[in-house]
């Protein structure tokens, strides 16, 4: 039964390793099988009287050709360079050779004449620093279509040579192009959106020509290509041939002659005793590695004193929208309440950069991306047995600025921290102070000012308030935009893991601490209704006493059957 050949164009093979590519070795055998084309007409019959003669004529064109021409195999290393007739001829005149490589391929060759010729005839190889290999990567087709016109980006891809630079940078040598361009023109992205992986490749041929014609570059034709990239994946097109068959190759012309071929891969395997002191250094190499990002991290994470909560915030002022004018930034602090705490190099306030805005929608947004960091610690203490634990709070001012660095106050707003840890997206709503009149407006405008704040905690309950009332009855203010914050939040504590009476009694506080948000309703509500039960008191203490008494002794009198 006759051997299933394989063409050679049904895809390639990726293979990745950890050894060096200069270990890699294959094995090509080639060999011409018969021609494929039509029974060509038999040679006429020799003329009456020539007959011995003719035999001896036919017997002698029809000699048996070399068993060289007819199969061949060689053994190729990575970048090991075989050359063929046509570069034997080309490289033998010194002339012919231009470029340092083409010398170097000529005293090769010298040196191959000397000891005996070269051993391969039809296999041979092209280098990644040959001409081939340039040409070959300059006329690849992206299609299979006979009339395919390139575009702009396979022309570039083409023209780009994805090699390896070996060259070390001169040192105390000045730039020659700009890292950055910040204005960069059409012409320059097309230039420079190109990749450029190195990538070394390397050609095995087949010399297919008749017998006794080799040399021709049309009888060229590639057997398979290897291309190795620095982190170490090694595409093979053709596949190795393995188990599934040889390839196939026919050749164009009246006789249609058809060759098949084999590829295999011959590498040296690894010894056990090799391998394992391979997997000996590997490990080695990784333990150090670990322990250096052990001593990098800390064998333990930081834990708090028991009895402590650690909150750790990552925040961002988003952006800034609704405001009337331009330019415009965030000035913030954080405020401590009672039993909480902060580093002494934590930073509790900061200003975002000045930012324009842009016309989103109806509204004018300024985006700042500002991030900051905040932590602090909450200390249980004895009198927060019984008393509700405040929350931190963010207070914050938006403040513009114009040409003639006139700054001009556009609003006030605060933010409690949230209880919960994750992630918060949060809009805060702002207002101003104003001032009755044209006159504030037209000063506000023009040289520019406005009514501020002296404490701005007076936006909620100032923290120095010792008064029982707050009274902002002629205050006036005016409404303008709003500020977006994105804050991550963590917290921290031993009361999430101790099993002790500790955990439930930090537990319960945590409880609180973790539902002040559903809690400060409630708080609200049981304070309302203890100052309406003070000002019942005091209703009832200003009444007359005969009054108080009168109605008693009218309810006692209604309870009598």
């Amino acid at each position: 039964m006759a051997e299933a050949l394989r063409s050679a164009d049904g895809g390639c093979a990726v293979y990745r390793s950890r050894d060096p590519v200069r270990n890699l070795r294959l094995r090509v055998r080639i060999q011409r099988l018969a021609s494929a084309g039509p029974l060509l007409p038999q040679a006429p019959p020799p003329p009456p009287g020539r007959g011995l003669l003719g035999l001896a004529e036919r017997a002698a064109t029809g000699a048996r050709r070399p068993e060289e021409e007819e199969e061949e195999a060689a053994e190729v290393g990575w970048q090991e360079k075989l050359f063929s007739q046509f570069e034997v001829d080309l490289y033998r005149n010194e002339s012919a050779c231009q470029t340092p490589l083409d010398r170097q391929y000529h005293e090769e060759i010298l040196k191959l004449e000397k000891a005996g010729g070269r051993k391969n005839h039809r296999i041979f190889t092209y280098t990644d620093h040959d001409r081939f290999t340039n040409l070959e990567e300059h006329c690849q087709k992206v299609t299979d279509s006979d009339h395919e016109v390139p575009s702009y980006l396979a022309e570039r891809m083409a023209n780009v040579r994805r090699r390896r630079q070996d060259r070390r940078p001169v040192e105390a040598s000045a730039l020659k192009s700009k890292i950055i361009t910040w204005e960069p023109t059409e012409e320059f992205i097309k230039n420079n959106h190109v990749i450029n992986t190195p990538v070394q490749t390397m050609y095995i041929m087949g010399d297919l020509g008749p017998y006794g014609k080799l040399g021709h570059r049309e009888y060229e034709h590639v057997l398979c290509t290897i291309k190795v990239d620095g982190n170490g994946v090694i595409t093979v097109k053709p596949d190795f041939t393995g188990t599934q068959g040889a390839y196939r190759i026919e050749l164009d012309g009246e006789k249609r002659e058809v060759w098949k071929y084999t590829v295999e891969n011959v590498s040296v395997q690894v010894q056990p005793e090799e391998e394992e002191r391979e997997q000996s250094v590997f490990r080695d190499l990784y333990g150090r590695h670990k322990e250096y990002l052990s001593g990098l991290v800390g064998s333990e994470f930081e834990m708090t004193l028991p009895g402590t909560l650690r909150l750790f915030v990552n925040g961002e002022i988003v952006s800034a929208q609704g405001y009337e004018y331009d330019n415009i930034y965030v000035h913030f602090f954080l405020e401590l309440p009672n039993q909480w705490s902060s580093p002494a190099f934590q930073q509790l306030s900061g200003v975002t950069q000045t930012c324009a805005t842009k016309t989103v929608g109806w509204e004018n947004v300024a985006y700042f991306c500002y991030p900051f960091t905040l932590e602090m610690f909450f200390t249980q203490g004895d009198e927060s047995e019984d008393s509700l634990p405040q929350w931190p709070v963010l207070y914050f001012e938006v403040l513009s600025l114009d040409f003639w660095q006139r700054y001009r106050v556009e609003g006030y707003g605060s933010l409690v921290l949230p209880a919960s840890p994750g992630l918060h997206t949060l809009t805060i709503p702002t207002w101003r102070p104003v001032e009755l009149g044209t006159v504030a407006e037209l000063r506000r405008f023009f040289i520019g000012g406005s009514p501020e704040l002296e404490d701005i905690t007076y936006v909620r309950i100032p923290s120095t308030f010792k008064g029982e009332r707050l009274s902002r009855f002629g205050f006036r203010t005016e409404t303008t935009g709003s500020v977006t914050f994105r804050l991550y939040c963590l917290q921290q504590s031993k009361a999430f893991l101790e099993t002790s009476a500790l955990r439930q009694r930090m537990q319960s506080v945590l409880d609180r601490l973790g539902g002040f948000s559903q809690q400060s309703s409630v708080y609200d509500v049981l304070e309302a209704f203890q100052r309406a039960r003070r000002r019942m008191q005091e209703a009832r203490e200003s009444l007359p006493q005969d009054l108080i008494s009168t109605s008693a002794s009218t309810a006692h009198q209604l309870q009598e059957p």
